[in-house]
């Protein structure tokens, strides 16, 4: 399972569920919209820390963040 591909597609499904644009987003949490898109893309590789601000951001449990994708 690639990590990174888990996170982005989570981060933008729940981003999206919030009817947040990655602009939006980018300034809530603090970080660059290029960021996000990367992040979403899976091409990031997101700290602890990171995963923590950015479900902050998103109201959410940074758990939703890694969690699998359902079957």
């Amino acid at each position: 399972m690639d990590m990174r591909k888990l996170v982005g597609r989570n981060a933008r499904r729940i981003r999206e569920k919030a009817g947040l644009t990655q602009e939006q987003l980018a300034e809530i949490s603090g970080f660059s919209q290029q960021y996000i898109s990367g992040l979403e893309k899976g091409k990031r590789n997101p700290t602890i820390v990171t995963l923590y601000e950015l479900a902050q951001a998103l109201r959410v449990s940074h758990i939703d963040l890694v969690r699998p994708d359902r079957p």
